[in-house]
């Protein structure tokens, strides 16, 4: 954000000022502009409108910059950081403290934001059999749903408020759950948590940081069913810069020990666990690959007492905040698809078992059907849809832009209107004594600039790309027959000119004479401009 106002200080390019101008320069700069653009100057509506405009833009600038604490606030933050609505306590001398103060209440306004809202998320999950459907049992075989609440109650509490129900069969059961987070200090907390249902608890658990790269879990839970206590135990340590591993310790009617660890980078991630405990043991694993920004495959597989399969499949992002994946399931249970649509906290999960026996011709089938309906649909449907969407949002950002480009030089040109009268005055007093005249300024597209000679002929697609600032130039050159334009200012600020073409890099070309012999000079958009010099003879 800083280095953004560094570079587009339009309110210096506006009064014809240097970023390092005294307050002194500052009043008479604006009292020069506000010569020309005072409504009173004028009688003509028109022109008085014109002024208006003018003289308003005129003026905000000077509010801004001649006062110093205005001034250093837009100097860090530009416009941004004097609209967003942040005010300052104390007076603030230095630019760091204001920089400091201004982080702090944008921090403060972020967390009151943060605090207002809850974060909710759910899972609905669809359970459903080919095999029961053709049996007549119907296609259902059960169905969950789960949803959970995070609230922050304050800046070290935050809690959580979940249920779940889930029906397999003609048996349903579900739960109630609250969780509270107190954060203790920066590398402690202490969750409580309380349970009400078909396996009722009440708990509470401590993290702590103990080292740099490590961190530290205990739990104790209770059943209010039968007395049984839990006590849990858990390490975690960063291995690397992307690999995380841990190790879990579980004492109570189901103890078990568990190792695992997780690797994640830009491009994929994975994981992997292996358990032992008194009633079961089993490992698994799964690797996800981004090929792009908006698809993935991933590929998953269990091993154990209780399970014995592998799992393939991919996802697609689909939009902003909502992603699809489908997945092949091969195992001791059947073939089975799992189709998913994840969008924000929410989720929907549908299973769909094919087939309890491991058939090769199912197992094929169900592989390569969805496979090959998938890359046609892509090749045929998808991507023919995306580009046309991605062609009409192109088509509408250009005629958007275009509409506002129109309007800037309108502006622009109503703004060299009350410019003309003065800059040919100035114009004819240097012609008088053989000083400074611009023949010829045009600022805009790099490339076309370059390319411009004197004998060049500007047709629309060139004039498009471009705008004639003659008559700002020739105003700005002083009565000593001098004109600079300071470095690191954007030039599309500077009176009576305009950006004709957002998003392209832009130039300056000016073309003048002096003494009677003819100079050129392109200047980039960010950098000084200081004439006459003989360096720019032609």
């Amino acid at each position: 954000m800083e280095a953004e106002a560094e570079q587009t200080k339009d309110l210096y390019a506006l009064l014809h000022l240097s970023p390092d101008a005294s307050d002194e320069e500052i009043r008479k700069a604006y009292r020069q502009w506000a010569q020309i653009y005072h409504p009173d100057k004028y009688q003509d509506n028109q022109m008085k409108d014109i002024a208006t405009e003018n003289f308003q833009r005129i003026r905000d600038a000077y509010e801004i910059l001649s006062d110093e604490q205005k001034r250093q606030i837009y100097d860090i933050y530009g416009m941004e950081g004097l609209n967003s609505g942040l005010e300052l306590g104390p007076k603030l001398s230095r630019p760091d403290e204001i920089k400091e103060e201004l982080e702090r209440l944008r921090r403060r306004k972020e967390e009151e934001k943060f605090f207002r809202h809850a974060r909710p998320a759910g899972s609905i999950l669809a359970n459903l059999s080919l095999p029961q459907y053709l049996d007549g049992d119907g296609i259902m075989r059960g169905m969950a749903m789960s949803s959970d609440v995070q609230m922050q109650l304050s800046k070290r509490n935050m809690a959580n408020i979940g249920g779940n129900l889930v029906v397999t069969g003609k048996s349903g059961s579900g739960a109630a759950t609250c969780v509270v987070r107190h954060c203790a200090s920066s590398v402690s907390s202490v969750e409580f948590m309380a349970t009400v249902g078909l396996r009722s608890l009440i708990g509470v658990q401590a993290t702590r940081q103990i080292s740099l790269h490590s961190t530290a879990t205990s739990g104790l839970a209770v059943s209010l069913r039968d007395g049984s206590i839990n006590l849990s135990n858990a390490w975690t340590r960063q291995l690397s810069e992307n690999t995380v591993g841990n190790i879990q310790l579980v004492l109570g009617a189901e103890s078990a020990i568990s190792a695992g660890w997780q690797r994640k980078d830009e491009k994929s991630s994975a994981a992997g666990e292996i358990k032992f405990g008194t009633s079961a043991f089993g490992a698994s694993a799964h690797y996800t690959r981004h090929f792009s920004k908006k698809s993935h495959g991933r590929i998953a597989g269990r091993l154990g007492s209780t399970a014995l399969d592998i799992e393939v499949g991919g996802g697609r992002k689909i939009s902003e905040f909502s992603t699809v994946r489908m997945m092949y399931n091969i195992g001791i249970q059947g073939i089975s698809w799992r189709f998913e649509l994840h969008r924000a906290g929410q989720k929907l999960v549908i299973p769909v078992l094919l087939s309890t026996d491991l058939n090769a011709w199912i197992a094929s089938s169900a592989l390569l059907i969805p496979s090959s309906l998938y890359f046609l649909l892509k090749s045929y449907v998808v991507k023919p849809y995306y580009k046309k969407r991605e062609k009409r949002k192109a088509l509408e950002k250009v005629e958007s832009q275009s509409s506002q480009v129109k309007e800037a030089r309108e502006a622009a040109k109503r703004a060299q209107k009350l410019l003309e009268t003065v800059s040919n005055r100035k114009r004819q007093k240097q012609l008088d004594k053989d000083g400074l005249i611009i023949t010829k300024a045009l600022y805009g597209n790099k490339k076309i600039i370059r390319e411009i000679d004197e004998f060049s002929e500007i047709n629309d697609d060139v004039a498009s790309q471009i705008l004639d600032v003659t008559v700002p130039l020739n105003f700005l050159v002083t009565d000593s027959g001098e004109l600079k334009l300071h470095e690191g200012i954007k030039k599309s600020g500077i009176m009576g000119f305009c950006d004709p073409c957002p998003g392209e890099s832009k130039d300056l070309l000016v073309q003048y004479t002096f003494n009677g012999q003819k100079f050129k000079v392109v200047v980039d958009d960010f950098g000084e401009l200081l004439i006459p010099q003989y360096a720019h003879h032609v």
